[in-house]
């Protein structure tokens, strides 16, 4: 990789320099917005006290599972692992989703601000790197009440924030010099291939947006001298079987608007799995040659900062 942005000492993290009275009032504007719910792009307005929106959560946070997670990309796990809180259900209906017993189902366990508190402090004290906020966009204003607390109980890990890339304008308004690191998803260019294949509608324009305002947040990704992430944005892309030119148009919009210097995550994981056995189309895994193509136009575009995630061989 080349491009490599690096520090000597251990920044102090974003909410280690805010005042506890700035994020108790971000967390009570975000409280208030769960009565006219615009979290992610669906937009859709609805008080979530009174009833259930595409996301299908109420005023309670669901965690699924939470652990040291050591399959991250490599900045986000260093030596010791990426303490991963995986939230459940999801603005996203991904007929693919490989987690939907959490993310469609919404299996997991309700926890109160207190709580989930103490599963960030609790990763903490086992080794984290960092909090890993996973699927996180439509409980944001849980993870931000829980948040104050876990400061104020000593939190002082990078934050990092994993979502789908589906986030609205609002809610990242409020992580503003909050979050240290961005891990979106960048999954479609083709907005007729994300409602048929996500079930939701404008992604590329919703995520695009999103993406260019994370990364005036925090820029491009920055590393310690070991090689892990402080600060900044590491955008993921899961490489779809025989849809290359989906591929094509992300990559291309990544050079063209955040530049060489992006740190990119080309996934090979991607597998049938829930509803994918309905569309001939993504009813296979990737080959080791649709890879191996897709990588060469990351390459070609100047993309050289490459995490790639690969479980199949291309070489």
């Amino acid at each position: 990789m080349g491009g490599e942005r690096l520090v000597s000492e251990k920044p102090i993290t974003n909410h280690q320099k805010l005042s506890t009275a700035f994020l108790a009032e971000r967390a009570r504007q975000a409280q208030a917005m769960l009565h006219e719910c615009r979290l992610c792009g669906w937009d859709c307005g609805i008080d979530r006290a009174v009833k259930l929106g595409p996301c299908r959560t109420g005023m309670e946070v669901k965690v699924a599972t939470a652990y040291l997670h050591l399959g991250e990309e490599r900045p986000l796990v260093g030596g010791r692992g990426s303490g991963a809180i995986f939230f459940s259900n999801c603005e996203l209906h991904c007929r693919f989703c490989q987690t939907a017993r959490w993310n469609i189902d919404g299996n997991g366990r309700e926890l109160a601000a207190q709580e989930l508190a103490g599963v960030m402090l609790d990763l903490q004290r086992r080794g984290a790197v960092n909090i890993n906020l996973v699927t996180p966009t439509h409980v944001a204003s849980q993870i931000l009440e829980a948040l104050l607390l876990a400061v104020e109980g000593g939190l002082d890990l990078p934050l990092v924030w994993n979502s789908g890339g589906y986030d609205s304008p609002q809610t990242l308004a409020l992580l503003d010099g909050i979050v240290d690191i961005y891990l979106p998803d960048m999954k479609y260019s083709d907005d007729d291939l994300g409602r048929r294949l996500s079930g939701i509608r404008n992604y590329s324009q919703v995520n695009r947006q999103a993406v260019l305002t994370m990364h005036r947040q925090v820029g491009d990704l920055v590393l310690d001298e070991a090689g892990v992430a402080q600060r900044g944005v590491l955008v993921r892309h899961l490489v779809m079987p025989g849809h290359l030119e989906n591929t094509s148009g992300v990559l291309h919009w990544i050079a063209q608007n955040l530049g060489a210097n992006t740190y990119l995550s080309l996934m090979d994981q991607y597998r049938p799995a829930y509803l994918a056995f309905e569309h001939d189309d993504i009813s296979r895994p990737i080959t080791p040659e649709e890879y191996a193509q897709a990588r060469q136009i990351a390459l070609s575009l100047g993309l050289v900062r490459l995490d790639e995630h690969r479980l199949l061989s291309s070489e």
